[in-house]
């Protein structure tokens, strides 16, 4: 599925790190994750206080989620990265962990980070969303 999935960076629109500014995906069958939480299997919160180990949760909670469609990260054509917080450097410091993690590919797509007010469960400061393109 890797060679229908196209990412596009116009050379009109400013430089990224690391995300494209367009995907484009050829017909096919589409699975869209909920948004992945740093909950355990028991649905306890994981890391409280911390991004760096709400992160890390996320990233293994999104790469069971992408396994059970039969997915890998780099089937991923869209994300979206909440992250509680008015700060930039820790919307970036999210960014580079996931990056830099082995969801990382997922992020090479069509991306978008946020800082948002509040998230669902209390003390949660990381949600990612993502849509994928399933293979063949």
């Amino acid at each position: 599925m890797a060679e229908k999935i196209a990412r596009i960076n116009p050379e009109q629109l400013h430089g990224t790190p690391g995300y494209h500014h367009v995907t484009v995906v050829e017909a096919g069958r589409t699975a869209y994750l909920a948004g992945q939480c740093p909950l355990d299997r028991n649905g306890d919160l994981v890391g409280a206080g911390s991004l760096e180990a709400q992160v890390d949760q996320v990233v293994a909670n999104a790469l069971t989620a992408l396994a059970a469609a039969s997915a890998q990260p780099h089937h991923v054509v869209r994300s979206v990265i909440y992250v509680r917080s008015e700060e930039r450097d820790a919307l970036g410091a999210v960014w580079r962990r996931l990056t830099e993690s082995a969801l990382g590919p997922a992020f090479t797509t069509a991306s978008t980070l946020l800082g948002v007010a509040q998230l669902g469960f209390s003390g949660q400061l990381v949600e990612v969303d993502l849509t994928v393109a399933l293979p063949g």
